[in-house]
């Protein structure tokens, strides 16, 4: 994928990390900027079901009040949660 064309991708999804809750905003975004480049396609697929989660479930995710079914995603979380504490 061209430079330019990774560069839209990532204003897109930049978009799409745009929530109701600043915090998940900050969660998303810094994922995006840190890891998006060099994650695989799996996590990347994750990723974007994450962008499709309702606020109020993903919370509870991040949060650990609830884990996701889906084991990449569990992984995906558990990367959002630990970079709060890098």
């Amino acid at each position: 994928m061209s430079a330019e064309r990774q560069d839209a991708e990532r204003a897109r999804l930049r978009w799409r990390c745009r929530r109701g809750m600043r915090e998940l905003d900050l969660l998303l975004v810094t994922w995006l900027d840190r890891d998006w480049l060099e994650a695989g396609s799996e996590q990347r697929s994750a990723f974007e079901t994450l962008l499709e989660t309702e606020d109020d479930r993903l919370w509870a995710w991040v949060t650990g009040q609830q884990a996701p079914a889906d084991a990449a995603l569990v992984d995906l979380v558990e990367r959002l949660r630990d970079s709060v504490h890098e």
